[in-house]
């Protein structure tokens, strides 16, 4: 992606081997590493133009090509939906105004620059953990077919696929959705830090801002960038991990990330945007083998029906040892990974 990032800045799209060694650094790549060698291992991203015997260039291949040009295509016909996803970050904010600087760690989640809030919406002003608990509620009262619309006698909590937790867990997730829910749009200057109240703000600020994101997850050094903003604690991945119902925290290479659990199904992502989807292509793509085995899938038919590349980046299935309190998801390529 970085070098594709480059590529794509260069006039036609087109850069030579020289010209690419001045980006050396900025790859992480060791002054060892043959860029014709590291190209080469993508053959369906990359191809290389001979011009004359010393100066070799390189571009997108046809398909990568048509792939760069639909992102575009795709993300200004998004524009409207970005500037929406802004506004509610902005309206969820203690003072209505964030810093550029750190409205640009979530770019790749969000995509988008600081900017001050001028308008308050109240249509806007409605989370998606509200939305879902009517519609849930709308469910259950067609299923138990309630004349009178009136609150349930147990509070039942429904726990992900694969989490497991003791009696004493289970009891404080209960005990914790007893607390009136607190909108992440209402006033909350007022809550005490450390308090049962601005944890269960806090709560609703994560969720709606994962509700918010492509892939309804991030990493959670992001989150912490709007401590001043949103009031968050110290501790904030200490906040997350205690509540599992709503949030999977898992260590990817050496940071943490966190996913709305009620997102995936599976390890799946139930909704995806179409910038997801031409990213999954583009994925497919890095995928494809320099020397194919026979039966091998070509570049034009990888992936699925939707376009997507059959294998999912989402979150891992987990098994919780409550003796140790050690959670150990598993990937879709088979390695362990330890929670806490």
């Amino acid at each position: 992606m970085k070098i594709r990032k480059i590529l794509v800045n260069q006039p036609n799209r087109i850069l030579s081997l020289r010209e690419l060694g001045k980006f050396r650094r900025e790859l992480g790549l060791t002054k060892k590493r043959r860029f014709i060698a590291l190209l080469k291992k993508f053959p369906a991203v990359f191809e290389i133009v001979e011009e004359g015997v010393y100066s070799l260039q390189f571009r997108l291949t046809p398909e990568a090509e048509r792939l760069y040009l639909e992102e575009l295509k795709v993300r200004n016909e998004m524009e409207d939906l970005l500037v929406l996803k802004l506004r509610k970050l902005l309206m969820m904010s203690m003072e209505k105004r964030i810093l550029l600087e750190k409205i640009a760690h979530l770019r790749t989640d969000f995509g988008g620059p600081a900017l001050e809030l001028t308008h308050w919406d109240p249509e806007l002003a409605v989370s998606a953990a509200e939305l879902a608990e009517e519609e849930n509620r709308a469910k259950e009262l067609q299923e138990k077919d309630l004349i009178i619309d009136r609150p349930l006698k147990f509070n039942r909590v429904k726990l992900p696929k694969g989490l497991q937790l003791s009696k004493s867990e289970m009891r404080r997730v209960c005990q914790f959705r007893d607390i009136p829910y607190i909108s992440p749009y209402s006033d909350f200057s007022h809550l005490r830090s450390g308090s049962k109240e601005k944890e269960k703000h806090a709560r609703g600020v994560v969720h709606e801002i994962l509700s918010l994101t492509a892939e309804k997850r991030t990493l959670v050094d992001h989150l912490t960038h709007f401590r001043e903003e949103f009031r968050f604690s110290q501790q904030l991945r200490g906040m997350l991990v205690r509540h599992p119902d709503l949030f999977y925290v898992s260590l990817k290479g050496d940071r943490d990330s966190v996913f709305l659990r009620e997102a995936y199904c599976d390890s799946h992502l139930v909704e995806k945007d179409r910038l997801l989807l031409i990213k999954e292509k583009l994925r497919a793509l890095v995928t494809v083998p320099r020397f194919p085995r026979r039966g091998f899938l070509k570049t034009d038919s990888v992936g699925g029906e939707d376009g997507t590349s059959g294998q999912e980046d989402g979150i891992p299935d987990a098994v919780t040892n409550d003796k140790e309190k050690v959670l150990t998801p598993v990937f879709p390529d088979g390695r362990p990974r330890e929670l806490w």
